[in-house]
Formats: structure tokens, C-alpha cells, sequence
């Protein structure tokens, strides 16, 4: 299933996923720190839905409430998981 998840609170503006059988296949973040957050795609890449939300849930960035990792799992919620 193919999702675009409008971001909250991040330096990013959305996030493109693509989850097939519980498995994230794609990740895409637009806008935002590039480099980290291809980094952040590939790890997350070939995982499970569930390893990815327990590792990535909460986790904050600087200051703000929130992070792109974060803003990743509330996607992966809002697409049932």
C-alpha cells in the first residue's frame, strides 16, 4: 500500500511509504535534513512495520516535539499499524 503522510512539527513536509504484507519497502521523506533522513530510509528499509514503531516511536528532535522518525511511525499508524 502506497501512503503520503502530510508531516507535523518537522523540518520535513511529507513522507511517501510503501508497505507491503507488514514490511516497510520504500521510504521517502521530502524536504527537510537530506542526508540524515536518506540514511534514516535505508535503515528502516526491509523492516517490519512493528520493529520499526518500537524502535523509532517518541524519539524528538532538539528542541521540538516531534521528529521525522516520529512523523514516520504516526504515518505507519494512521495506515492501520
Amino acid at each position: 500500500m502506497e501512503y503520503v503522510y502530510k508531516t507535523k512539527g518537522t523540518c520535513s513536509t511529507n513522507i511517501e511509504l510503501n508497505v507491503e504484507d507488514g514490511v516497510v519497502k520504500e521510504v521517502a521523506f521530502w524536504g527537510g535534513c537530506n542526508g540524515n533522513l536518506q540514511g534514516l530510509s535505508r535503515l528502516v528499509k526491509g523492516m517490519k512495520v512493528e520493529d520499526v514503531i518500537s524502535k523509532l516511536e517518541g524519539v524528538r528532535c532538539g528542541g521540538r516535539p516531534t521528529s521525522c522518525p516520529d512523523q514516520l511511525c504516526r504515518a505507519l499508524h494512521e495506515m492501520g499499524y
